[in-house]
């Protein structure tokens, strides 16, 4: 096998103009699966559910290719190939959070929800306060995870042609955005999940044979690999051991464990993807198609992460556009050349379309149903004073405004992300949805006495609080890695605010609902149980 050199990656080590043919291949099929998918998007219920038409099976495949996203694939094998055993924590902390959203959330939203996160939330509460609050936290998490998404596409596709600087990254960024504006606007959820699903598969077999021919190297031995990448790797045998990362500062670790474990099951655009399925059981079902699915693959990082480290060399990798998101691609062109160098990007950049057009469509609904439909539309009036009916084709025509001002809002946020890990950046808004919404949804399901000032004090506070920490810290100023290297405003020292955000967001939840003496129905209460518990009316309308 011819060995490519991997010092310097230019456009003489790879073929730019394959790359961009398998590039567009890839877009060509996604956008005509899109357009096939969007004939039917005629109600709200086709444009945000998908008109609850997929299987278990599908569903689980997609949900998978929700969560599997650039971070999951780029800046985790970069994680593990750079800082070793701190990097793979990523992989157990994505894993184990994804137990945590199905055995306390997952198919008890489903049933209780009809479109969005405030259903739940709103449902035995005043739908005014809650529904904007949820609007407002679930529009600030998908803007932080899409900042990581945008961030990868701008290095990913910089990388497979060569370009570097800022100028041509946030070119890269605004076409990506741009491209992601037009899969939401003509496919809807349908589009979005079918290309979820299509991805999911390409991206899973994608890193087997990578995962295989690593193996294949190293005599299908993980010591020699392991071996490999310590020889290799600058920092020597501390590539294995606990610390490389995280050793200065323990309490940076917790709060990042704190993040990624409890943040997925606070995670609105995927907890959105259950109510695109008919039943309760299929929701199940889905559930279990989607752990295996990423599971497995979180074990294959483990393998990529240390393969790159040991054939490509942490220096490289930092060195390349795209810096430590890299690691991935640059495997793939060490070990197949510039064809699988090509599909490998191809797909990662399949990955990052996916998951930007579910985030997009998951705030769009948010902004369209929450704040459009249940808070300004109704208290629309008649011209004789009576309440006037809903508009549900002008819920979908906001929506699709709003995913314009989505998709502008994440180019220009993109373009300051560059550089940051996204794997870093996406325990970012695993640590907002942590804070800000987990409290309440725990709250609203498993609590009889929460009530409306309880929810309303943990979603802004946690949310406010997680921002507030994040701006001060050294992520966003203060040194040349930081999102504006600048100004130094550093007052708080650690990278991830989990480790008080998130405490503060349930103690702001009991703390509101204690000091309210308003009691809320017990008869929503009541319901809401059995909905939750049973599916029973969860296709219906959430109107009280």
């Amino acid at each position: 096998m011819n060995v490519i050199p991997m010092s310097t990656t230019t456009t003489a080590d790879n073929n730019p103009i394959l790359n961009i043919a398998i590039f567009a291949a890839f877009v060509a099929v996604t956008l005509f699966i899109v357009i096939r998918a969007s004939r039917n998007n005629k109600t709200a219920a086709d444009y945000y559910a998908a008109g609850r038409s997929f299987t278990g099976p599908q569903n689980g495949i997609a949900i998978a290719g929700d969560y599997l996203s650039a971070a999951s694939f780029l800046g985790i094998c970069g994680a593990i190939a750079v800082n070793g055993y701190d990097g793979f924590l990523y992989s157990i902390g994505f894993l184990v959070a994804w137990l945590v959203a199905l055995l306390l959330v997952a198919e008890l939203m489903r049933n209780t929800g009809k479109f969005t996160m405030a259903d739940v939330l709103s449902f035995r509460l005043k739908q005014r306060p809650v529904r904007m609050a949820a609007a407002i936290t679930t529009l600030a998490v998908c803007f932080f995870y899409l900042l990581a998404q945008m961030a990868g596409a701008g290095g990913l596709v910089s990388l497979l042609l060569g370009i570097d600087g800022r100028i041509g990254q946030s070119i890269v960024i605004g076409v990506v955005g741009v491209l992601m504006i037009v899969y939401v606007l003509i496919g809807g959820m349908k589009g979005t999940t079918w290309v979820q699903i299509v991805k999911a598969v390409l991206l899973i077999a994608g890193a087997v044979v990578m995962t295989i021919w690593v193996l294949a190297l190293n005599g299908f031995s993980l010591n020699t690999l392991l071996e490999a990448a310590v020889a290799k790797s600058p920092a020597g045998e501390a590539v294995l051991a606990p610390g490389l990362q995280y050793g200065a500062n323990p309490w940076d670790f917790l709060s990042l464990g704190m993040a990624l474990v409890l943040g997925t099951a606070g995670l609105p655009h995927v907890l959105m993807r259950f109510y695109t399925v008919p039943t309760a059981k299929e929701a199940r079902r889905s559930v279990v198609w989607a752990i295996w699915l990423i599971g497995g693959f979180y074990l294959l990082t483990l393998v990529l992460g240390y393969g790159a480290g040991a054939l490509v060399g942490a220096d490289a990798i930092l060195a390349a556009p795209g810096g430590v998101n890299s690691a991935a691609p640059l495997l793939a062109q060490h070990l197949g050349g510039p064809i699988l160098l090509g599909f490998i990007s191809a797909v990662a950049f399949a990955t990052i379309l996916a998951v930007v057009a579910g985030l997009t469509i998951t705030a769009a609904a948010s902004f369209a149903h929450d704040i459009y439909a249940n808070i300004i539309q109704k208290n629309r009036k008649n011209a004789d004073g009576t309440a006037a009916d809903p508009d549900p084709n002008g819920e979908v025509r906001v929506a699709r405004r709003t995913v314009v001002v989505i998709g502008i809002l994440a180019i220009l946020g993109g373009i300051g992300a560059q550089g940051q890990n996204i794997a870093f950046l996406v325990a970012l808004a695993f640590a907002v949805a942590a804070s800000a919404n987990l409290p309440t949804i725990l709250y609203s399901l498993f609590w009889r006495r929460f009530n409306t000032r309880g929810a309303v004090w943990s979603m802004y506070g946690g949310l406010g609080s997680a921002i507030l920490l994040i701006v001060f810290s050294p992520v966003f100023s203060g040194s040349e890695t930081a999102m504006i290297p600048g100004i130094d405003i550093v007052l708080w020292p650690l990278n991830n605010p989990g480790i008080v955000s998130i405490p503060l967001g349930f103690i702001l939840g009991w703390l509101g609902t204690i000091t309210s003496r308003t009691a809320e129905s017990p008869q929503l209460a009541a319901e809401m149980d059995v909905r939750s518990l049973t599916g029973f009316g969860a296709e219906k309308a959430t109107e009280h």
